[in-house]
């Protein structure tokens, strides 16, 4: 196992990811490259995929093969493991700060399915409520309303109840979990809090001292009603992996650097890209600005608006010259969005070819995304639908899960 390179705001080089702000260099794209050698973290190969494509007998996710997913910490420890016959955990979250997901939002969920399904293990949803009240300036009730709100958006992705706890931070904090989090907080100091976070002296207490808080669900002990025997004994080896997108790596990083010292596991990490706002891929969509974004609530009207006005193209700006040119891939959103959500992988790579080469126009690129968004968020729209206050309690629910390792 590696040794964890804990202090990495990523600033030296103008590039900024961490959990608040994702910036990339001289309004450019991200250099993941760069983030993998700064992070400490492992490029996700082709041989993982194979491996868990052998382990689970069911094709690897669209965003597991095509690189959406691409970095990791000890995700063949966990493939090990499973192999093995042993048990682990799913432990992912949300920062609820508004009304509805966008699509970006929705990346983490739906693999997250696919894992719980392909694993058939248990799943805990943190909802960073009292994150938001501290980051976003919002009101404890307007962030206990959202997380629920949010609630119904991951419920909808189709999650198993038997399998599955959601908590938000405001209901859920105390015992043995608010014990974890003084463990955790004993063992970081300040110092090296503003070395992997990037706090100033202008940042309130609460900031400062929220780091514990997503880290401990890495901890099984933190969840007694789920993984304590009948002897009321929680299993300390179990083993948590946390899919997420790179810019939650710093919490982790912390989290991996302090677990064997208060004799807990590291967890593990499988990491994402991010999904580019439509005017480009120089950062990740943003609740802030509703047309940079596809949101689950959007209408089809509303998605072919977004698509047509601001989703940049890499096509040329004549006909003629797009002929003879093409489009340049490496820029253009629609592919990009059409990278991650269509999953026929032929239908993909004859959309590339043939817009590449320019014998496919930006018009027809957009009209074929437009279609694959407008069905994705009307699925989504209809699986909400069914989403009901009895559901979301259930889901919410402190109680012990009845097929936990079925």
């Amino acid at each position: 196992m590696a040794e964890e390179k804990v202090s990495s705001t990523g600033e030296e080089d103008s590039q900024v990811v961490n959990p608040w702000e994702v910036t990339a260099k001289d309004g450019g794209k991200i250099d993941y490259d760069k983030l993998i050698e700064q992070f400490g973290c492992q490029r996700l190969g082709a041989d993982l995929v194979q491996r868990v494509e052998r382990l689970t007998g069911r094709p690897a996710h669209v965003f597991l093969r095509r690189g959406v997913f691409f970095a990791h910490r000890d995700f063949d420890e966990i493939l090990d493991l499973y192999e093995r016959g042993e048990k682990f955990y799913l432990y992912t979250g949300r920062g609820p700060s508004s009304e509805a997901l966008h699509l970006g939002h929705l990346i983490p969920f739906m693999f997250t399915k696919y894992l719980q399904d392909a694993f058939k293990v248990p799943l805990v949803i943190q909802l960073t409520d009292d994150e938001k009240c501290m980051w976003k300036n919002i009101s404890v009730e307007d962030s206990k309303r959202l997380a629920r709100e949010n609630a119904r958006d991951i419920i909808a992705c189709g999650f198993d109840v038997t399998r599955t706890f959601i908590f938000s931070d405001f209901n859920y904090l105390g015992g043995k979990f608010y014990e974890n989090m003084v463990k955790v907080a004993n063992c970081v100091t300040f110092n090296k809090v503003v070395g992997i976070f990037g706090f100033t002296r202008e940042d309130h207490i609460g900031k400062i001292s929220f780091p514990p808080v997503q880290a401990v669900p890495s901890f099984p002990s933190s969840f007694p009603h789920l993984f304590a025997d009948k002897n009321n004994k929680v299993n300390d080896k179990l083993r948590c992996l946390i899919p997420c997108a790179i810019d939650q790596d710093p919490y982790f990083r912390m989290t991996r650097d302090v677990a064997p010292r208060i004799g807990y596991q590291k967890p593990s990490l499988i990491e994402s890209t991010f999904f580019p706002a439509l005017q480009g891929e120089n950062g990740k969509m943003s609740a802030s600005d509703p047309n940079s974004a596809i949101y689950v609530t959007d209408s089809p009207k509303d998605i072919k608006n977004k698509v047509n006005r601001y989703a940049f193209s890499g096509g040329q700006d004549s006909i003629e010259k797009h002929r003879k040119l093409g489009a340049n891939l490496e820029v253009d959103i629609p592919v990009k969005y059409l990278s991650f959500f269509l999953d026929d992988d032929a239908e993909l790579e004859h959309i590339k070819e043939e817009y590449g080469s320019g014998r496919m126009l930006t018009g027809q690129v957009k009209a074929r995304l437009i279609e694959v968004l407008s069905e994705l968020v009307e699925r989504h729209r209809r699986g909400r639908a069914l989403v009901t206050d009895e559901m979301v309690d259930a889901f919410m629910a402190v109680r012990p899960l009845p097929f936990m390792f079925s």
